[in-house]
């Protein structure tokens, strides 16, 4: 099997050892276990990997005998907390073994952020640092694939996205079925676990209809309606979507002009694949009326992708006015703002965008196929 290093992983050793605990957040399967054991390895037997959806584990944990605990790490330097959202009072835990034993590097992986961020966020105030693990990258896979078979491989990513397990796997009749298998077993599993739902079958109705509008602002109302559920159930169930890594919720930009609008949301999967079991279809490109909807989904994810892994943090946007005058998607770094438009079909008439450049300065960047590697520079 191909060895890929992650990104990430890069960002997380410049921390190592430096008194800050290091979370890894991640959908199921992207990663967060190979990852963390890789960092494991530089450290040989100075280390301890626990896997928290393990029983003994959580028992050990959730008793918080710190005396106990440190016989069981004994001479460990370097400690994983896998699924680390299946302990309870886990940034507890965490903040009394770091400020116990300072000598330890520990790191918490977790695939639901809605979990363990809330039970991090005030134990561990000023003692970690958060990182994201997306699922492979293009610019990460240019480690297995020359540079022209990996911009004629877009077209499989746009259709079997980039988990791992699905990029590495030969087959496309294998690809589908193990990412309907990702879909059915993995998706809602953290969301099942740790939240109450009363009607747990609105979020694949609620996932197919996003799956269809991606590209297009949603609105909660139409949703609603759609889905025979209140407006306040619709946007429950979307920021546990996204605190779950499904999906990514996309705001407009509006410095309060008048022709903007500034209601609606964009929502964008966060793999491709996923989107496309959800309805069942993963045609060639050539065959699609939606390959413009996903490479503007595939664009998008990509350059957050290469943001985290220059270590940027800018706003994000898209920008719409009530004329139909758009733009894709808008960055924000310092006051200063860079726009980018997605353009499958590299012959499509690019369009002006003068009332946006009035306003904000700057031009606006087309990204087609041809040119994607003008993606990943930084703007700033």
């Amino acid at each position: 099997m191909s060895i890929i290093n992650r990104d990430v992983m890069k960002l997380m050793d410049e921390w190592l050892f430096q008194g800050k605990t290091l979370i890894l957040y991640g959908a199921r399967q992207v990663g967060k276990t190979t990852l963390s054991k890789t960092i494991l390895k530089a450290y040989q037997s100075d280390t301890g990997y626990y896997n928290c959806e393990l029983l003994p584990v959580k028992q050990l944990f959730e008793r918080q005998d710190l005396s106990e605990m440190k016989q069981v790490f004994a001479d460990q330097r370097v400690l994983v907390f896998d699924e680390a959202q299946h302990i309870q009072g886990i940034g507890w835990i965490l903040k009394t073994l770091h400020d116990t034993y300072p000598e330890m590097q520990m790191i918490a992986t977790g695939s639901s952020s809605f979990s363990l961020s809330s039970e991090m966020q005030e134990p561990l105030t000023g003692r970690a640092l958060e990182f994201m693990l997306f699922p492979f990258s293009y610019t990460e896979l240019k480690q297995i694939y020359a540079p022209l078979d990996l911009k004629q491989a877009i077209s499989t990513f746009m259709r079997f996205g980039q988990y791992p397990e699905i990029v590495l796997e030969e087959t496309e009749q294998k690809r589908i079925t193990l990412l309907h298998n990702l879909t059915s077993k993995y998706l809602f599993k953290d969301i099942y676990e740790l939240e109450n739902l009363k009607r747990p079958e609105i979020l694949l109705r609620l996932l197919q209809a996003l799956a269809l509008q991606v590209g297009n602002e949603v609105s909660f109302h139409e949703l609603s309606n759609h889905l025979s559920v209140h407006v306040k159930t619709v946007q429950r169930y979307l920021e546990l979507l996204e605190k779950a890594f499904v999906i990514y919720r996309l705001k407009p930009l509006s410095r309060n002009l008048r022709i903007e609008i500034n209601v609606k949301e964009k929502c964008y999967f966060y793999d491709l694949g996923i989107r496309n079991a959800l309805i069942n279809n993963f045609n060639p490109m050539d065959l699609r009326d939606d390959a413009g909807a996903l490479w503007e989904n595939f664009c998008f994810m990509e350059r957050l992708k290469f943001l985290q892994s220059q270590g940027l943090v800018p706003q994000v946007y898209f920008w719409r006015t009530h004329t139909q005058k758009e733009i894709d998607y808008v960055e924000e770094h310092d006051g200063s703002f860079f726009a980018y438009e997605f353009k499958w079909n590299p012959k499509a008439r690019q369009k002006k965008h003068t009332l946006f450049e009035e306003h904000y300065g700057g031009n606006v960047k087309t990204i087609t196929p041809l040119n994607i590697d003008s993606l990943f520079h930084t703007t700033v």
